[in-house]
């Protein structure tokens, strides 16, 4: 039975769609909700009209978001440039001016054949032939969308990335050593800008449409700007957008596939080193996109578990940008073992039970799994993504009741660090061995499937 708020959406997608030409009167079906990310809603439905009958989506901004990036209006046109480019786009069926009426802030597409879950996407054997093919895709579709002429879309406002990162850490008050390293790094080594041009500014896997033949439609447009096109190749690559697959191009390709059919688009050369540098800048974002959004439930803006939980993938990004700056040379000395530790919380002895058994520790492993398997199967949709992040977070808290650091460094002493980054200074050998070890701790307990093997809990 649909709830009361989903028979008055259906009755404003009716409504739209009517003032938008298609004939009287309009039925709405199978009204189901896709996504709800921080600032917008995904719905799918059928609409009926007469002898024709569409399968449409609706993006709807949430009541009381802020908008990021461009307007509605400014994403239409870019929308409609983009499909004048040859960027593969899902046709707009009522754009924001005709939704504002019935709908507020949304826009109506047609709904595109393809499947847009990264996992599936890097895994399964179906996308096997896609996988090779994507790499060269997206290549040539990020060159349509870099030769859209900036002056045929206003609203786009450039971006200054190495600004609004220091802007970011600073106003979250994110004060972490491989922060700090990295944005020095990036301010040392950057490429020569490129001319400014339109940035699709979230074009990964997960925001694509994929079938058996490969991409079928760019998604996801609403963090749009001016800037440098490799932005747009680097993020593609940080390794969050990979799921897993071994890929550097989103898990599925080479880069030099990428590379090779943007450089034949374009008719300009790109190098492996610029998009690297662009790859790092990629990860300290998503590293501060993640803080920014635990930031927004611990402030109690927004209560949610899934923005709870995204704040422990902050220590993924710290791992990843270590790789990338080569700080994790194996000769390297570690920290002194006979010197004493962080006492390691006690889950097995008589500190463990004081409560009475189960520990803490056992009861949240009994939650998870009673979710996990005799819940989840019963959910679909956007239910069961909300308990799969839940049931994730119960795995951290277990995991954080039973971990025994190797790290001796606090909170405090990893600040005094960042500091002495910031500041200009180097951090020698023991200094950098001992950030990668508490790096490290974190990661074993926010996802220690993250971890190269080396780096693995002997009990993973």
């Amino acid at each position: 039975m649909a709830s009361d708020s989903d028979t008055d959406l259906a009755a404003g997608l009716a409504r739209a769609l009517r003032a938008s030409g298609m004939a009287d009167p309009v039925t709405v079906e199978d009204l189901r909700r896709l996504s709800g990310g921080a600032s917008r809603e995904t719905w799918a439905f059928t609409a009926t009209a007469g002898s024709e009958r569409r399968r449409l989506i609706l993006q709807r901004v949430r009541g009381g978001a802020t908008m990021a990036g461009p307007s509605l209006a400014a994403e239409d046109a870019l929308l409609a440039a983009a499909a004048r480019a040859g960027v593969p786009v899902p046709p707009v069926v009522v754009d924001a001016a005709g939704c504002a009426a019935a709908l507020g802030a949304a826009r109506i597409t047609a709904h595109v054949d393809g499947e847009a879950l990264g996992p599936r996407i890097v895994r399964q054997d179906r996308f096997a032939a896609a996988r090779s093919l994507l790499p060269g895709q997206c290549g040539r579709a990020l060159a349509a969308i870099h030769a859209i002429d900036p002056a045929t879309v206003p609203g786009l406002v450039p971006v200054d990335t190495l600004g609004r990162l220091r802007d970011g850490l600073d106003l979250v008050g994110e004060a972490r050593p491989a922060f700090e390293l990295a944005l020095r790094w990036l301010h040392d080594h950057r490429p020569p800008p490129r001319p400014e041009r339109v940035v699709h500014g979230d074009f990964r896997i997960g925001n694509l449409l994929v079938d058996e033949t490969g991409l079928q439609a760019v998604l996801d447009w609403e963090l749009a700007h001016l800037g440098d096109p490799l932005e747009d190749l680097g993020w593609l690559c940080v390794r969050a957008w990979r799921f897993g697959g071994d890929g550097e191009v989103g898990g599925v390709g080479p880069l030099d596939d990428l590379l090779s059919a943007y450089a034949t688009a374009t008719g300009t050369p790109v190098s492996a080193d610029e998009v690297r540098w662009w790859i790092t800048a990629g990860t300290l974002t998503w590293g501060l996109i993640c803080a920014v959004q635990a930031r927004r439930h611990l402030d109690g803006h927004v209560r949610s578990v899934e923005l709870a939980t995204i704040g422990r993938r902050v220590c993924e990004t710290e791992y990843d940008l270590l790789d990338l700056l080569e700080v994790s040379a194996p000769d390297a000395p570690g920290p002194d073992a006979s010197a004493p530790g962080p006492a390691a919380p006690d889950v097995t002895g008589s500190g463990a039970d004081a409560h009475g058994r189960p520990t803490a520790a056992e009861l949240v492993e009994a939650v998870r799994a009673h979710l996990a398997d005799v819940v989840a199967p019963e959910l679909e949709g956007a239910a069961a993504f909300q308990l799969k992040v839940a049931t994730n977070a119960l795995g951290i808290v277990e995991r954080e009741l039973q971990a025994r650091p190797t790290s001796r460094l606090s909170a405090d002493d990893e600040a005094d660090l960042a500091a002495a980054v910031r500041s200009g200074h180097d951090l020698d050998a023991t200094q950098l061995a001992e950030l990668r070890a508490a790096v490290v701790d974190r990661l074993r307990v926010a996802n220690p499937r993250w971890l190269h093997p080396a780096d693995q809990p002997a009990t993973a």
